[in-house]
């Protein structure tokens, strides 16, 4: 490939960055108000989160003996924590967070080595399973918000519900008639778009960007010093051992872009930048990071595959993080616009569960009871949390979170269940793995 002009890296950078934009910010978005934060600490958390995905994308990128893929690859948050962590922040505090995101991390560069023997504990079954009920857990914060919020004057009013279904359907309508870059940033242009609308119904609030400065440093630690709790822990690293499984889909589908062929070592130390960039976002009261899916598809769209082009969306999302007027932007969008995009978002994470146990042996009634048992067990205690009300504290911790309760359900019927099939099918796994990169 011809070398590119420095203005031409930087402007497939600055597509990369908003590529992602939407999916970087949505998830502060919708974590900081649920679990109390101002709007000062919001766009402080938006601002850290940008900066974060910078930090973590160059040591993804450009990494080093021990660390990185070193292939175009973009790091943003990721999905599958919003829920655990509004729970976690509601049951123990948002220091109980960082310390399991830290903690998370940890497991994870622990896991990378052995990446091999851990995929086969996750097959389809059970990973769709985890992911189908963290996406189904995420509608009533949608549908709560596309009324208007929880608690708020004009919960469901019409002119709530009008905002939330304007978004909604715009995002449909550019997804069906739009093609490429456009489907790409479609969540993006629809929140601004009902932004702007809701701004002409008067009932859009511009003082946070006014009041908010121009440049800050960002701080290890601003929300306070991080609290280990064992609930949390264990909530937040399953969640990123299914973000390790995704992720190695993604960089097998990337190698193939690049024509790089991936070694065993190789998907090792991107996977441990993987966890050192989720202690990173601890440090800094951020979020978990991953590997993102759709900027994998913005490099097979483009055809650019060198990784100068995404070390430029790397500083430029650092550059964005040290600026907190631009952050604020993005705390004035209502409540009701941002419902109206959460809902296909989390439906996404739902259609993400069903496709992966789309990849399950359902021939099999042991599938078929690891799902019923996983998801009911799960979703029940969701639902009805007070079930366990009588446990003692220590136990209550780990089995009231029904992601916690419904993913160990799925990891330990499939030990019972499949566990002399397990390393037959591991080769055929990774196999899988691929083919659903490739599908990106």
């Amino acid at each position: 490939m011809a070398q590119l002009k420095t203005w031409k890296v930087g402007v497939l950078g600055l597509q990369h960055v908003l590529a992602m934009y939407a999916g970087a910010v949505i998830v502060p978005l919708i974590v900081g108000p649920a679990i109390g934060m101002n709007a000062q600490q919001l766009a402080y958390l938006i601002s850290i989160d940008l900066f974060t995905c910078g930090i973590a994308t160059l040591l993804q990128v450009i990494g080093g003996r021990h660390f990185g893929i070193r292939l175009p690859v973009i790091l943003g948050c990721t999905f599958t924590a919003v829920a655990p962590m509004i729970a976690i922040g509601k049951l123990e505090g948002i220091t109980a967070i960082y310390g399991a995101i830290i903690a998370s991390g940890l497991v994870v560069m622990v896991l990378s080595q052995f990446v091999g023997k851990i995929l086969k504990f996750f097959p389809p079954v059970v990973t769709g399973s985890v992911v189908l009920i963290i996406g189904v857990s995420l509608i009533p914060v949608a549908m709560n918000n596309a009324a208007g919020g929880l608690g708020s004057k004009g919960f469901g009013s019409l002119e709530n519900l009008a905002l939330a279904s304007f978004t909604f359907l715009l995002i449909i309508l550019i997804n069906r008639f739009s093609r490429g870059y456009v489907r790409a940033i479609s969540v993006l242009l629809s929140l601004i778009a009902g932004t702007v609308l809701a701004s002409f119904m008067g009932i859009v609030d511009v003082t946070p960007v006014k009041d908010a400065s121009w440049f800050h440093m960002v701080q290890p630690f601003y929300f306070g010093m991080p609290e280990f709790h064992v609930s949390a822990i264990l909530t937040m690293s399953i969640v990123a051992i299914v973000s390790m499984i995704e992720s190695t889909g993604v960089f097998l589908a990337l190698g193939d872009i690049c024509d790089r062929k991936l070694e065993s070592r190789d998907i090792k130390k991107g996977l441990r930048a993987e966890g050192f960039a989720i202690v990173i976002g601890g440090i800094f009261n951020s979020f978990p990071y991953t590997s993102f899916s759709q900027n994998v598809g913005l490099v097979a769209l483009t055809k650019v595959r060198t990784r100068n082009v995404v070390i430029a969306a790397g500083g430029f999302l650092i550059l964005l993080g040290l600026l907190p007027k631009i952050a604020a932007l993005t705390t004035i969008i209502p409540t009701a616009v941002l419902g109206g995009a959460m809902v296909p978002m989390f439906g996404m994470v739902i259609a993400s569960g069903v496709k992966m146990l789309s990849q399950a042996d359902f021939s099999s009634n042991e599938n078929l009871l690891i799902v019923a048992c996983s998801v009911g067990i799960g979703l029940g205690t969701a639902v009805v949390p007070m079930v366990f009300s009588e446990l003692p504290d220590g136990v209550r911790l780990l089995v009231e979170n029904g992601i916690v309760i419904g993913s160990l359900t799925a990891i330990l019927l499939n030990l019972v269940f499949n566990f002399k099939s397990m390393n037959i099918h591991e080769q055929e796994r990774m196999k899988q793995l691929k083919a659903d990169g490739d599908a990106i």
